[in-house]
């Protein structure tokens, strides 16, 4: 679908460490600021459990999972607005993605530099929102007065505009972000094209030491990011970004011993990608034969034909109706002949808003 996370915060909190272990993925990783400089993308499959239990029933030949993207921007600093440490290219990078994992560094190790002097998960969330809203509160200024000056016509679109545009410059002017403004969802398609930074989705990722895994949210640190985020109602995955390395470079069969080892049912990034599918507002469902179990990437509140679309444009276009039954019918049932018999094989048209798990099998005529 072509949506993008991207990872964002100052140098040195861990950032490309986080996005190699990621997507396996080499981008550098060093003790010094700007080690990257363009942005790095990597796709990583969304670890959905419910695809290996689909095949239980429906063996295929093959699972295919969900996608997401990930991009790794360089670390931004104070200053970044006004063209510091690259800043404006950096800045640009972001406004082209989607939503934003906010990595923040809540460990301490006199060995890794850390830009500021000093670990403060608080005063370097605040310098990266300051830089971002000041790029916004920069946008707005530039097209404000144009926006006026077209609406004094009577063009109604640049009145519309101009009246968003009014309400957040004194807002972005106190420092506040586009997402805490307030706005409807009506004043937020109108200003969709502005791309503002502060509008997207954020999540923060808190990036431990190996001694908070046991009991991250324990971890000082960690206490002071929940709080800030809890402000926005924003998810704090936190996960140690050097053990997450180790366990990428691992084979699959090493892995899940390492993992008990450290008292861990999973790697912690499977929570960071699921974060991020949510953070985009996507869900999935699936097809499921005897080529492929696959799962599809579509937006909440879609209707069938557009979930459709996502296969192929034809399916969309041609859309007759879907053939429907649930994930949790399957477990229940074991087998799409049982689900039939028990009248939970649906068949659903144009106006069907999908569910999550849904396992759907379409019919279309082009």
């Amino acid at each position: 679908m072509g949506l993008q996370c991207g990872i964002v915060g100052l140098p040195n909190v861990g950032k490309s460490t986080i996005f190699n272990a990621l997507t396996s993925a080499k981008a550098e990783a060093a003790n010094y600021p700007f080690c990257t400089i363009e942005p790095n993308t990597g796709i990583v499959k969304v670890p959905d459990p419910r695809l290996d239990d689909i095949s239980k029933y429906i063996p295929p030949q093959k699972l295919v999972p969900a996608i997401m993207t990930f991009v790794d921007i360089a670390g931004l600093v104070r200053g970044a607005s006004k063209g510091e440490g690259l800043g404006n290219q950096f800045l640009g990078h972001i406004r082209e993605t989607d939503a934003i994992a906010h990595v923040v560094r809540c460990f301490n190790d006199s060995n890794i530099v850390h830009v500021e002097g000093s670990v403060d998960p608080l005063r370097d969330i605040d310098t990266i929102d300051t830089e971002l809203v000041l790029c916004d509160l920069e946008a707005v200024l530039k097209k404000l007065p144009g926006t006026q000056k077209q609406a004094k016509t009577g063009d109604k679109k640049s009145a519309a505009l101009a009246n968003v545009l009014e309400k957040l410059k004194p807002m972005l002017d106190q420092g506040k972000t586009v997402r805490a403004c307030g706005l409807t969802e009506e004043e937020k398609a109108i200003v969709y094209e502005m791309h503002f930074l502060t509008i997207k989705p954020v999540m923060y990722i808190a990036n431990v030491d190996e001694a908070s895994l046991a009991d991250p949210f324990s971890n000082e640190y960690v206490k002071k990011v929940v709080e800030h985020a809890q402000k926005e109602n924003a998810p704090v995955v936190p996960i140690c970004g050097k053990i997450e390395s180790e366990i990428a470079e691992l084979a699959e069969e090493d892995k899940k011993g390492f993992l008990a080892d450290m008292g861990m049912d999973e790697p912690g990034l499977n929570r960071v990608i699921r974060a991020g599918y949510s953070l985009l507002g996507l869900e999935t469902y699936f097809t499921a034969g005897e080529t492929e179990v696959r799962a599809w990437t579509f937006h909440k509140g879609w209707k069938a034909p557009q979930a459709a679309g996502v296969i192929h444009s034809d399916f969309e276009r041609g859309f007759i109706r879907a053939e429907v039954y649930h994930y949790e019918d399957l477990m229940k049932h074991q087998s799409e002949a049982k689900i039939r018999d028990a009248g939970l094989l649906r068949v659903e048209g144009k106006e069907y808003v999908v569910r999550d798990g849904d396992i759907m099998h379409f019919r279309f005529n082009v």
